[in-house]
This record gives C-alpha cells, structure tokens and sequence, in this order.
C-alpha cells in the first residue's frame, strides 16, 4: 500500500492496489462478500467578470465507497483517507452496521457471469494541457469579444474555463475490478442586456472530454450575445392550449423524466407513473430511445456500471412500445427481472429523430410556443403530472415573433409521450441524454 499512500494522484495501479487492499481487509475481518467504489478528480476552474478574475479554484479529492456483507445482511461506510489505518477503521465501522441491520433477501453482489470482466477501452481521457495564466486570458479574451459585440450587452456574470480529470473503479469480492480514467472540460459565458427598463440575462456554453471538441470562445461569445439580446422585450401570454416546441438543451430534461419513471428505484418504490408499461405503447410508433455505452469522447460513455455489470447497448423503446426499464442489481432482484446494467443510471441515451432542423420544426408548429428555459420542479413522478415555469418565444406561421417570459407550461407526461409529434436533428450532445427539439401537439401555457 506504500505507493498507494504517496500517492497524490491514482494511476490504474495504485488504484487496482487499493481496491484490492480494501477487498482483503473486508474479508481479513469476516465479511462474506464486499464491493468498492473509487472515484478521484483533479483539476481548476477559473472566472473571470468584467475582465477581472473573480475565481481561481483547485481542486483535487477522492471518495472511496464501501460495502460488506454478513449473508443477507449489508453494512457501507466512506472515507476519503487512504492510510491503512483509515481503511481498517471504515471497513470495521461498515462491518459494525452490517452485523446489527436487518435482513434483505434482495441485497448481494451481482453474479460473478455478469461482470465486466473484458470490458472494452474507451477514449474518455484527454488531459487538456492548459495553465492556469492560459485560462485567464483566453477567458477575458471571450468575454471582450462578447461586450464588445453590441452596446446593449450592458454587464457580464463572468467567463468560466473549468477542466478536469476524473479516475473511476469499482471492484468486489468476485474478483473482478474495473478502472478507467476520463475528463471533462467546459467554457461558459454569462451576458447580461439592457434596453429602458428591461434587463435580460442569458448564456452559452461548451463541454466535451477533449478540449479540441470545445466550440471556439468567438462562438461561445457570439452565442451568448444572441441569445441575451433576444431575451429583450419579454412579454406574458395569456392563458391558451397550444403546440409546445422544446428546444433540444431543454428537450433533455422531458426525455429525463422518462428515465426517472422506467428506474428501477422508483419502479419498485410503486412511484413511477409507467408502473406495470413493459410491452405496452408510450411514444408514437415513430420514436425509439436506446442507449449507446461506448461511445468514444462522450460523456455518458462507461464500460461497467455502479455493480460492477459490463454494460451493453440497450434499446428502452422501440416503434413506441417500453420494451426495458433501467435497471441496477438490487432494483432488478426486487422486481423480479435482471439488471440492464443501468446502476447509476443510463449512458448515452438517444431518441430518434427525423430530417427537420428546428427552425423546419417551427414551421411544422405554425403557431405555438418555442420553450428555451424551463425553471422550478413540479413534476409529480407518480402521477406524471407536469408543470414548470417556462421562457421562450411565441411562434406564428413558424416564424418567431417575439419572446415570451414568466409563463408556465402544464400537461401529463404520458399524454405528452403519446402525443410527440416530431423530434429534430438538432442533437444536443452536451449531456448523457441526447435528444434534438421535441414539437408536441398541445400543452396548457398559463400566463396573465
């Protein structure tokens, strides 16, 4: 454990070493099974407003998760500390609770055969090589460019370059231990604009695992000037059923209920509103959603989940028919099935899409609401019940017309599924769900 000790970054070694050591200790001190998992980061963010750097933040940490079982009975503790003595007394202390907590018969490793024995090598990792002074003024550099586009950017919240590099491992008393590295780099732009009395703010914003796949700072610039100065001018609607199309950055948050109502956590809690869908019809016959775990550069990209299960490609629906839910070991065994290797969540989600782009959409909307901002969290995932506070821009003849601010959208997610007309090929792939803008044939927009 020495190197592992010194060391003030893991490699795959020193992380394999430690995972190890740790598994040996759980057994050394009786438990039947255990399972580690290990997630370590470095990196800094700087920012920089009005052409002074407000930020300049390091940070380097780790947290280590461990899991021991006597038979049925399960006992976790964490520690951040990797001395020996550290690691004895959080695997003492997860033993501890493990021998005094109750019984769960769903509780236990994943079997041996579903590990991810022979995972694949993605490319996630490329180290972006940039000094601190270098993000400084590539920051200002971008947010010049910004204020000096048009005299009603008025003000800036600030440019952020951020970069890191991340190191993931799991292992457990099977003998399988997993390691792989990946990065995350990202440049953010915050405008603010002001006309009269009215006072808008808006952003733009790259992220990617390699810093060669970042949108240039003229266009994050540029793209935060457009997007703030159309914010001017704001007006609320009144209250009207109409076509809703949901750009594609926010369109990721209406395939993210979804996942949440096909999880395994809220499916055997009895809370999700698609309880008992398996084989039944969610989408339109047109949509299928599935995803994509290895995917090089993305950043939902893993080869083995949260148990340690090597993932796979998995389709969720198919002609508009749920055809999985989203499964981890223990949701799987409550409910009776087998895991899709989804502990932790999904990995590149995509949803099909057609040949329009959104403004194509727009036109296909003819008159409706194109919603670019959603705010606040009133979605009940029992019932599915939907509604949120929403900005946008009012659309007539599918041409926009002017924006639209302080307006709340409503409906029921399973009627809005059922009712999806078209998805564009706008794919915003800046997150783990992949999705382009959403048109549905009707919404409630409350405003005055």
């Amino acid at each position: 454990m020495s190197e592992v000790i010194q060391s003030s970054m893991f490699t795959q070694a020193s992380l394999e070493q430690l995972v190890a050591h740790i598994l040996h200790e759980a057994k050394l001190q009786g438990a039947t099974a255990a399972e580690v998992d290990v997630g370590s980061n470095k990196g800094f963010n700087v920012m920089v407003r009005m052409g002074e750097v407000e930020t300049v933040e390091y940070n380097q940490d780790k947290i280590i998760e461990i899991t021991v079982y006597f038979g049925l009975r399960s006992g976790s503790s964490s520690i951040s500390d990797i001395r020996p003595a550290a690691i004895k007394s959080a695997v003492e202390a997860a033993c501890n609770i493990a021998r005094f907590t109750d019984e769960d018969e769903f509780s236990g490793l994943a079997d041996k055969a579903l590990l991810a024995f022979n995972y694949p090598p993605i490319d996630l990792s490329f180290p972006w090589h940039l000094a601190v002074p270098q993000a400084i003024e590539m920051a200002r550099e971008c947010e010049a460019i910004a204020l000096a586009k048009d005299k009603r950017i008025t003000n800036s919240e600030g440019v952020t370059i951020a970069t890191s590099e991340a190191w993931a491992a799991y292992g457990n008393s099977h003998g399988f231990i997993g390691v792989y590295p990946c990065t995350r780099h990202e440049i953010s732009c915050v405008l603010i604009a002001t006309k009269g009395d009215d006072m808008q703010r808006d952003y733009s914003y790259t992220v990617a695992c390699d810093a060669d796949s970042l949108d240039p700072i003229e266009q994050i610039a540029n793209t935060a000037v457009e997007r703030t100065l159309r914010r001017l001018g704001g007006r609320r609607l009144s209250t009207r059923h109409v076509p809703v199309v949901f750009a594609a950055e926010e369109a990721r948050a209406l395939l993210g209920h979804f996942v949440g109502a096909i999880s395994g956590g809220n499916l055997y809690r009895k809370s999700s509103f698609l309880l008992d869908h398996l084989g039944k019809p969610i989408f339109p016959a047109h949509i299928k959603i599935d995803e994509r775990p290895y995917l090089a550069k993305s950043l939902g990209s893993s080869p083995f989940d949260g148990d340690g299960v090597a993932t796979r490609p998995n389709v969720f629906v198919d002609n508009g028919i749920l055809k999985n839910y989203a499964l981890s070991v223990y949701s799987a065994k409550k409910l009776g099935m087998q895991t899709t290797a989804n502990a932790g969540g999904v990995h590149n989600l995509f949803m099909s899409h057609g040949d329009k782009d959104q403004e194509a959409l727009l036109k296909t909307m003819g008159t409706g609401l194109l919603v670019t901002e959603l705010m606040g969290n009133g979605v009940n995932m029992v019932t599915g019940d939907y509604s949120r506070g929403a900005g946008g821009f009012w659309v007539e003849r599918g041409e926009i017309q002017y924006p639209v601010e302080e307006v709340t959208i409503a409906g029921k997610l399973p009627e809005m599924y059922a009712n999806l007309v078209e998805v564009a090929n706008d794919i915003d792939h800046r997150g783990n769900i992949k999705t382009g803008s959403i048109l549905l044939d009707e919404m409630m927009v409350a405003g005055n």
